[in-house]
């Protein structure tokens, strides 16, 4: 890990980005904090742009993928400058893991949070393979264990639907 940065020098974006803009901030649970906002940004979004399902979830996997490119950066720029090495108060892997939850999710309240229910479980629990990519160095390591998370809330969660 790189030599944390002088404190009180800080990265304007990356720590806007990083924190969700300040959602990481709110306690307790700020990554609870971070995926329900992602979850209301996307049920917002969904009623305030009219499209069809298909539309939706391509909508949302660019958006997780956007979210994915841009907060591995922010997120080890964000470590570096605190000096840790994955800072509580860094939730931008949680707005991703969440978008990909709700990939194929309907724009429906009782859909949107199974999608928010299922990610936050596993991304708290953690289990085999998720906890591995924990392992990846700086933001990379950061923001991976949730993408697995909500590749996995994913599944699990077109499958409850399909059931549903």
């Amino acid at each position: 890990m790189a030599t944390p940065v002088a404190i009180g020098r800080k990265t304007r974006w990356a720590w806007l980005t990083g924190t969700f803009f300040g959602a990481g901030y709110l306690k307790p649970g700020p990554g609870t904090y971070g995926s329900v906002a992602a979850m209301l940004l996307w049920y917002a979004a969904a009623h305030a742009i009219p499209s069809s399902a298909t539309a939706l979830s391509i909508a949302t996997a660019i958006s997780a993928v956007v979210v994915t490119l841009i907060g591995i950066p922010a997120s080890t720029i964000v470590a570096r400058e605190s000096g840790r090495e994955d800072p509580g108060f860094v939730v931008v892997d949680e707005v991703a893991g969440q978008l990909i939850a709700l990939i194929p999710m309907h724009a429906d309240w009782r859909h949107a949070l199974i999608g928010l229910l299922l990610f936050r479980l596993l991304d708290i629990f953690k289990p085999w393979p998720i906890r591995r990519f924990e392992a990846l160095p700086d933001g990379t390591g950061i923001m991976l264990d949730d993408v697995a998370a909500g590749l996995i809330a994913l599944v699990l969660g077109a499958v409850a639907q399909h059931y549903a």
